[in-house]
C-alpha cells in the first residue's frame, strides 16, 4: 500500500462511536414489541447491511411491524441521541497527520442527516467531501461512492477505504480499492478477520 493520495472513512462505528447508542436504541425497539434483547456480543455478531437483514436476525418480524416504520422510528430515536457520542479520540490526530491527501467520508446515512452530525462534531474542515445516502433505509453506499471517484478522477490505486464493518471491505473491493477495518465499530474482529482484508484495533496503528 504505497503512494495513497485519497483517504475514504466510513462514519458510524469508524469516526463515530456510535455502538453503545444503536444497540440501546434496537434494544429498546425490541422490547416495547415483546421481543427478547439482544446482547452487545450477540449484536456484534449480526449487524449487517442491508440494515434489514439485521433487524430480522434481531428478531422483528415485518408482516407484524414494517421495516419502513422501524427505520423512521431508529432515525427518531438515534439522530439527536447521537449528538451525545464521542469520536474516537485516535481520529483527530489521524486526520491532522494526513492532511496533505483528499479525505472523504463514505456513509449510508442520509446525507442531511449525516452533514448536521459532520457540523455538530466541527470536523467538516477536514475532509474534502462528504457522501451520503437520499434516504433513511440504508441500503448501502457504493452507487454514491462509484459515482464519486468516477467523477472526480479518483485512482484506485492509490485509494484506501477505511471502514467497520465486512459491507466496507465489500465496498472497498467493488470500488478496487484498498481497505482497512478497525475492530472497534458495529462487527466483531472475529468477523472482520475472515474478510482477509487488514485489521487493526485502533486506527493509530494505520501507517501509509
Amino acid at each position: 500500500m504505497k503512494d495513497i493520495d485519497t483517504i475514504i472513512f466510513d462514519f458510524n462505528g469508524t469516526i463515530l462511536d456510535d455502538v453503545d447508542l444503536c444497540l440501546n436504541i434496537l434494544n429498546k425497539m425490541l422490547t416495547e414489541r415483546g421481543y427478547s434483547p439482544v446482547s452487545k456480543e450477540k449484536y456484534l455478531e449480526i449487524f449487517t447491511f442491508p440494515v434489514q437483514d439485521y433487524y430480522v436476525k434481531a428478531g422483528f418480524e415485518f408482516d407484524k411491524y414494517p421495516f419502513s416504520e422501524l427505520a423512521v422510528e431508529f432515525i427518531d430515536l438515534y439522530q439527536k441521541a447521537s449528538l451525545n457520542c464521542d469520536l474516537y479520540p485516535s481520529l483527530i490526530p489521524f486526520l491532522n497527520k494526513h492532511q496533505d491527501k483528499r479525505l472523504l467520508i463514505l456513509s449510508a446515512s442520509h446525507i442531511d442527516k449525516l452533514n448536521e452530525q459532520v457540523d455538530h462534531f466541527k470536523i467538516r474542515k477536514y475532509f474534502d467531501d462528504i457522501l451520503g445516502t437520499s434516504t433513511i433505509e440504508a441500503p448501502g453506499k457504493l452507487d454514491v461512492a462509484l459515482k464519486y471517484i468516477e467523477s472526480h478522477h479518483v485512482d484506485p490505486n492509490r485509494t484506501v477505504f477505511i471502514g467497520d464493518t465486512l459491507h466496507d471491505y465489500e465496498v472497498a473491493k467493488a470500488l478496487n480499492v484498498h481497505c482497512i477495518l478497525v475492530a472497534k465499530g458495529h462487527q466483531s474482529k472475529s468477523r472482520l478477520m475472515q474478510s482477509g482484508a487488514i485489521v487493526v484495533n485502533d486506527i493509530n496503528e494505520i501507517n501509509f
